[in-house]
């Protein structure tokens, strides 16, 4: 399932990354594989910034401003009717 295109908020330094896989196994998504030992993200806009990679990420390899982007945003303005909610990235067009 894709969320929206290119909102995601999901980083990967893979300068950092070891390649470990954890990232792999707990996001629920599958956005990451692995690859000659490191970590990719296979499809950022499967990314549901639920925030489980960050937590598990013991090298600080991946970024994600869990609960708080532009998808979650959008789900939750409809849920709750279409009040105005915003994601706080600062672009203001995904959210209107």
């Amino acid at each position: 399932m894709q969320y929206l295109a290119n909102v995601t908020t999901l980083v990967l330094n893979t300068d950092k990354c070891t390649g470990c896989g954890m990232c792999r196994i707990v996001c629920p998504h599958r956005v990451f594989d692995i690859k000659n030992g490191k970590a990719l993200i296979t499809d950022k806009d499967k990314c549901m910034e639920c925030g489980a990679c960050l937590k598990n990420c013991l090298e600080e390899a991946i970024y994600v401003r869990p609960g708080v982007g532009c998808a979650w945003a959008i789900m939750m303005s409809k849920f709750r009717k279409n009040k105005q909610i915003s994601c706080d990235c600062g672009d203001g067009e995904c959210c209107n």
